[in-house]
């Protein structure tokens, strides 16, 4: 490395030099032939920072807390086999995914708030809540900011965002880039990590509660 820089620093000298004489065709040539030879020698540098770069981006992503050891709540996997469903425990703890189109929320419609089957944070409102034809609930936008967090996965030969629960690190599903406005976004969320708590409306309370409108938290 030090070898190149000193190579680069004498090149641009000589270069600098050689620009001070006539610019006969032999000059010209010459300082063509110092650049391209100064040139050479820092591509390697160059391409070593971009390569760099390349991967601190891939760490960018909020990582779930459950890798960062963050968790607001945390539960001992005893007590989760216990808690959950087997289906439930391997989606939300072993990152698993259901079928499409078997989910109980799929094809839900209920007015309330969809939060974490193993903490119970509220995660989604039904107000975004919409049929993306996917076959798993699908929201366009999170409840509020940190109720979820992203980070990549690259599993199964894919490059996706990974969605967890902001709270205790349950896997809930991906999101992505193909959701309708405001903002675009497509939470791509397992039944089986979500529990439903219905508005008074939707209970038939006396007093209907109105839904605050979704604003994009993204």
């Amino acid at each position: 490395m030090r070898d190149q820089q000193l190579f680069v620093t004498s090149g641009r000298r000589v270069t600098s030099a050689l620009r001070h004489l006539p610019p006969t065709p032999h000059v010209v040539a010459m300082c063509a032939d110092w650049e391209s030879q100064a040139l050479g020698a820092i591509a390697p540098v160059v391409l070593l920072l971009f390569v760099l770069l390349v991967v601190a981006t891939q760490y960018t992503f909020t990582a779930s807390c459950k890798d960062t050891r963050t968790c607001r709540v945390n539960f001992a996997e005893e007590e989760l086999r216990k808690k959950l469903s087997p289906l439930e425990f391997h989606v939300t703890q072993e990152k698993g995914t259901e079928p499409a189109f078997t989910g109980k929320f799929a094809e839900h419609k209920g007015k309330g708030t969809y939060g974490c089957v193993v903490c119970q944070a509220p995660l989604f409102a039904s107000q975004a809540k919409y049929d993306s034809g996917s076959g798993w609930p699908s929201f366009y936008n999170i409840i509020r900011a940190n109720a979820v967090s992203h980070s990549k996965d690259r599993s199964h030969g894919m490059h996706r965002t990974e969605v967890t629960c902001g709270q205790c690190g349950a896997h809930l599903g991906h999101v992505f880039d193909d959701g309708p406005p405001p903002t675009g976004k497509r939470f791509c969320i397992n039944s089986a990590s979500l529990n439903f708590n219905p508005s008074a409306e939707e209970e038939g309370g006396a007093e209907a509660v109105e839904e605050a409108p979704v604003k994009p938290e993204l």
